[in-house]
């Protein structure tokens, strides 16, 4: 960390002695959890290979800050402590949420950090849609952003209606993962193969928001079913679980939680590990009003709705539509049934229904690293690279086996996990 010191404007010296390359245009990523961290690195990473840019990293106190260190370090980043960030100019800082940004001293673009805007924030009789209004654009008094990214055209309206001072600045963009994941669909077969799946094996992802009114906020009555339903039996099953479960509860904990199921081959994948090659392969998705399971609409894969509570879900959003579309996961019967149930409605009806909320993710499929990298250069005052900004297919995961228990103490987190762990990153 001493040669960050190179940094600060007050020292112009040591920017002389540490920097080899100076004179740059100089990009904060600011990464408050996870989550956002790994929405901004489909961004910061169109600048990739631009010798006039040099990117900088720092991390805000957050409630689900937990892992942004490791997966920093991982990243091999120029981290700067928030305390010296904050003291800093910069030509261009990237949030994908509101917390400490009145602090920054830079033009700032704004994206939301999953998809779309699903979830409503309940504030004692009242409810606000999360990313869309004032807290969310103007935090803290701060000064319009130089730019808000929405990913649809429709939620324009949304943006009028909640905080119309921000209309100027808004730059329907489009998003990064519904690109992703459509880029990589051709590659399913090869996804299943890296995850080892056997021919004619099916895969069902279990996916999680968080919240107590998510799929997880009920774990305990779905996993028995699980274990007991569909281990072996021609088929895996992965827990897909939101970076702030993990976060909140502690690494060491979910692991312990869901010691049992990773011993009957259960995949439960880590955080910092790339979910979205795991949800193109899945036969099946089980799911609730979260990003994860709304980008499942991509792959064709039926999905069936673990929970989808009607105060948590913004009315107007996708997530709402697919609520109204899917068939809601039953206590009372056997989810081996309810698979093939859910099957038998996407073949007949609900592959069209899906394709129609799918299309309401972004209004610029296909075009977020044009659309994202144009952006990002007017704001910095540079001219793009003479070169195409390229979606790129998803990488490889390592094998569902890397994410199951070994045969050590219940809940430990042992030298394997890590390097499965460490492997998923890779």
């Amino acid at each position: 960390m001493g040669a960050l010191s190179a940094f600060d404007k007050n020292s112009p010296h040591q920017l002389r002695e540490w920097l080899t390359l100076t004179g740059r245009k100089r990009v904060l990523v600011v990464a408050h959890t996870v989550t956002y961290i790994k929405r901004l690195q489909e961004v910061f990473s169109l600048l990739e290979s631009d010798l006039r840019v040099q990117v900088l990293f720092t991390a805000p106190p957050h409630p689900f800050g937990d892992g942004v260190a490791a997966f920093l370090h991982r990243l091999g980043s120029a981290v700067l402590p928030w305390e010296k960030a904050a003291r800093l100019d910069y030509d261009l800082a990237l949030a994908a949420g509101p917390r400490g940004l009145g602090e920054i001293s830079a033009p700032l673009i704004t994206l939301p950090h999953g998809a779309n805007y699903l979830k409503r924030i309940i504030e004692g009789t009242d409810a606000r849609v999360a990313g869309l209004g004032r807290p969310d654009i103007v935090p803290d008094g701060r000064c319009l952003p130089a730019a808000v990214v929405l990913p649809h055209r429709d939620d324009l309206h949304g943006l009028a209606q909640l905080c119309p001072e921000a209309l100027p600045v808004a730059s329907v963009v489009g998003d990064p993962v519904h690109d992703r994941i459509v880029a990589s669909l051709p590659r399913r077969p090869a996804y299943r193969r890296a995850l080892g799946l056997r021919k004619g094996q099916k895969l069902v992802a279990v996916v999680s928001t968080w919240g107590a009114l998510s799929s997880f906020g009920s774990i305990e009555a779905l996993l028995p079913r699980l274990i007991n339903e569909l281990c072996g039996k021609g088929r895996r099953v992965a827990l897909l679980i939101h970076p702030n479960v993990w976060s909140g509860h502690g690494a060491w904990q979910v692991r312990a939680w869901l010691a049992q199921c990773r011993r009957y081959g259960i995949a439960v994948v880590p955080p910092e590990a790339d979910w979205r090659s795991v949800l193109v392969a899945a036969d099946w998705i089980i799911g609730d009003h979260g990003s994860v399971t709304l980008y499942g609409t991509l792959t064709r894969a039926p999905i069936l709705l673990a929970s989808s509570p009607e105060r948590e879900i913004n009315p107007v959003s996708p997530a709402a539509a697919l609520a109204r579309t899917a068939p809601a996961l039953s206590p009372g019967h056997s989810l081996t049934s309810q698979l093939a149930y859910a099957a038998a409605e996407y073949a007949e009806h609900q592959g069209e229904e899906y394709a129609a909320i799918a299309s309401r993710i972004t209004s610029e499929p296909g075009r977020f690293t044009r659309n994202m990298r144009r952006l990002m250069y007017r704001v910095l005052g540079l001219g793009q690279p003479a070169h195409p900004a390229v979606t790129r297919q998803l990488p490889l995961p390592p094998r569902l086996d890397s994410w199951c228990a070994s045969d050590t103490g219940a809940g430990t987190d042992t030298d394997a996990d890590a390097d499965a762990d460490t492997e998923a990153t890779a």
